[in-house]
């Protein structure tokens, strides 16, 4: 990846770079980096570690520093699902809305965090979409460029540009928020679907994912540049079954210019050597929501 990759690309939508009632385009803020593991590995906590091992050792080959957690397993519990309707018509139109759940010593926080995003390869798309929701309450948007590894081999990368709004749902309006006409006028980019006002979403394939998550340390690849690290595994509630792992790290940065090309070109060699190093970890070719997606052998049109 390339600081050129991560620029944000003027908008089509009024006046170029702005959005209808004359904002400026959100701008790329997130380079967030992700390995989707395979299930079969994550039969114990220790897995974690491990996984954080191959995490050290590679990133000391690549001159990054590592800086790990003291090695206890303290992982977090959230309970995530996925609400469309029937046919997939938000997903297949590149929208994602998730419902997270935290929980706190064993019992779920009491207001669960709403995430609306846009999710596409094509980074103008993602920039001219206002995802901005018509709602008196406190939200934060967030403009992330996702890098994957290649969809059918380990040594490179594709980026898709997730353009996304979070709140907590308490913040948002009283009403029956299944049904897609309400969803509509919080949503305004939902109106250009073509759906009708009753027509409700639900959980997508019935299924409610349990996520372990387990932070791993930082990484430090120079120049000011810093990621989070971490590790989690998704399974379904009631059954365990899992479905996979994912280990991820993320760096924050306010403008493109802040990303020294010489700390992304390390953090580029890096990611591509994790996967050659744990190659026989790695599931190509899906995301976690694509795999929720696919559940019941009825695949939607992906954008992923």
């Amino acid at each position: 990846m390339t600081t050129n990759e991560l620029q944000a690309a003027p908008g089509a939508l009024g006046t170029p770079g702005q959005y209808s009632d004359g904002s400026p385009q959100d701008t790329v803020q997130y380079l967030e980096c992700k390995l989707i593991l395979k299930p079969d590995r994550f039969t114990s906590a220790r897995v974690f570690l491990e996984y954080g091992e191959l995490v050290a050792q590679t990133a000391k080959a690549c001159g990054v520093v590592f800086i790990n957690r003291p090695l206890a397993v303290k992982p977090v519990f959230r309970e995530v699902v996925f609400l469309d309707t029937a046919d997939f018509l938000l997903y297949n139109h590149a929208f994602i809305l998730r419902r997270r759940i935290a929980y706190e010593d064993g019992f779920p926080l009491p207001d669960p965090e709403i995430v609306f995003k846009f999710r596409h390869p094509d980074q103008q798309l993602a920039a001219q979409l206002d995802v901005r929701p018509q709602m008196a309450g406190k939200y934060r948007i967030k403009f992330k460029a996702e890098a994957l590894p290649l969809k059918d081999q380990v040594g490179g990368y594709r980026l898709l540009y997730s353009h996304n709004v979070q709140f907590f749902l308490s913040q948002a309006p009283e009403s029956d928020r299944t049904v897609m006409g309400n969803l509509a006028r919080v949503f305004p980019a939902l109106a250009a679907l073509n759906t009708v006002a009753d027509e409700r979403v639900h959980l997508v394939n019935q299924t409610i994912v349990e996520e372990v998550l387990q932070d791993l340390g930082t990484l430090d690849f120079g120049k000011g540049v810093t990621a989070a690290a971490n590790i989690a595994i998704w399974r379904e509630r009631g059954t365990h079954h899992t479905l996979c792992g994912e280990f991820a790290f993320q760096a924050k940065f306010r403008r493109r210019d802040d990303l020294h090309e010489k700390a992304v070109e390390r953090c580029r060699q890096f990611f591509i050597a994790l996967q050659s190093a744990g190659r026989d970890w790695l599931s190509l070719g899906t995301t976690k929501t694509g795999l929720v997606y696919r559940l019941k052998g009825n695949p939607p049109q992906s954008h992923e």
